[in-house]
């Protein structure tokens, strides 16, 4: 703000060189705040770096940065792919936010500088990132939690002054052999460095965890309970890990917990419910998918539509699965190769389709209804369809001639 000060005065009455100087204050907000232009350097690459492209480099050791560089747009950012980082004394730490508009970035290199710590939450934003350099810094520990979104293909950790603690036992498990290939090595406490692969910590366990029962398939309504132990050292939290309409309550004791579900909701067959347990060493789950079994329930049934064919579109749940069939005013439709029952489209309870019509008729016209109907009951619908109008007298006859001498020879088939 102090830039602007000089032209303060420019806003009071007056003429001549006043209302210019008014006119240019003007502008230069103008040009600050909302273009994004040179007020805003902050947002510019820094001049050590260079950023073009799919890629952000800075290397000049003369000129450190302290931070990853935030260029002027989203849309510039959303297309970065690959920043490199390396000789920057003043690079410590990567922090929450400081790779969020990074969205699509995939290969990291922070190398040769002096990176303290890196966040849990460093790479909340960063999903496809697959190759993370950071070789050559001053990592003392670094976090499995950190990853735990993320698909890593490639980790380089050698030259960082690594702890042998439990904290650090994630990556010898992690990266197996590989950590032999990149000769990585921790610190005892008496200063000593030894391999990483070789380091054995007493009181400190992967942990587990197992939920039973292991499978549960019960009908809409019944109450459920379900057990989690976990076991590990340092002890382990335990974690559940579901989004149900159904209620719960859950009862934790020490080691292991009971989630009790009441007057289970059709709405939640295939739900996921999983039981986790974490510590500083990593995590493990245990899953099951809730098998629910329903009537059939007819969820949209809708008017005809003209693509390729007509089709009456449906929607409908119901475990098992349902059986279906059509009936043309109260009357079974028979399907075959120009009608027929078409499933487009199965989700985790809802079965997608439509009744397809290969150049109905005026014969096709009337009140369609489905019945769907598994082992626990029956749904059914009806809408109205209208293909064709129906031709004059004479022609009806000549229609309903040739439309009966079908049915009879099966010529439409042939």
């Amino acid at each position: 703000m102090s830039a602007l000060r000089p032209w303060s005065g420019a806003l009071s009455p007056g003429r001549g060189s006043g209302s210019w100087r008014c006119w240019w204050w003007v502008l230069v907000v103008g040009m600050a705040v909302g273009s994004g232009g040179p007020w805003t350097s902050a947002e510019a690459c820094p001049s050590s770096c260079s950023c073009g492209g799919s890629r952000i480099s800075c290397v000049d050791q003369e000129r450190s940065i302290m931070a990853f560089p935030i260029l002027q747009t989203e849309p510039e950012m959303d297309n970065i792919t690959d920043i490199y980082i390396a000789n920057q004394s003043s690079f410590s730490s990567i922090n929450d936010k400081d790779l969020h508009y990074y969205k699509n970035l995939r290969n990291l290199t922070v190398t040769n500088s002096r990176l303290t710590y890196v966040s849990k939450l460093a790479f909340q934003n960063n999903v496809k990132l697959q190759y993370l350099n950071l070789k050559d810094n001053n990592l003392s520990s670094l976090s499995w939690r950190i990853f735990k979104h993320l698909n890593i293909s490639y980790l380089i950790l050698s030259g960082n002054p690594l702890r042998c603690s439990c904290e650090n036992m994630w990556i010898k498990l992690w990266l197996g052999e590989e950590a032999n290939t990149q000769e990585l090595r921790c610190i005892e406490d008496g200063g000593e460095r030894k391999l990483l692969s070789r380091l054995t910590l007493p009181n400190c366990e992967v942990p587990m965890a197992t939920l039973s029962p292991f499978k549960v398939t019960v009908k809409e309504g019944a109450n459920v309970e379900l057990t989690c132990n976990t076991s590990g050292v340092p002890s382990p939290e335990l974690i559940w890990n579901m989004a149900l309409v159904t209620n719960y309550d859950i009862e934790t004791s020490g080691q292991m917990s009971v989630l009790r579900l009441s007057n289970l909701s059709s709405l939640d067959h295939n739900s996921k419910i999983t039981c986790s347990a974490e510590n500083i060493v990593g995590e493990k789950e245990s899953s099951l998918l809730l098998d629910i079994l329903f009537a059939p329930n007819i969820t949209m049934l809708s008017d005809a539509v003209s693509d390729h064919h007509w089709c009456i579109p449906f929607s409908l749940s119901g475990n098992p699965e349902p059986q279906l069939k059509w009936l043309l005013n109260e009357k079974p439709v028979m399907e075959g190769r120009y009608i027929m029952t078409m499933i487009h489209d199965v989700t985790e309870r809802e079965y997608h389709g439509c009744l397809q019509l290969d150049n109905p008729t005026h014969f096709n016209n009337g009140l369609y209804t489905l019945v769907a109907k598994n082992e626990f009951g029956e749904d059914r619908k009806s809408v109205k369809a209208h293909f064709m109008k129906e031709p004059l007298d004479g022609e009806s006859q000549l229609y309903t001639a040739i439309f009966i001498f079908c049915l009879h020879t099966r010529c439409c088939e042939g």
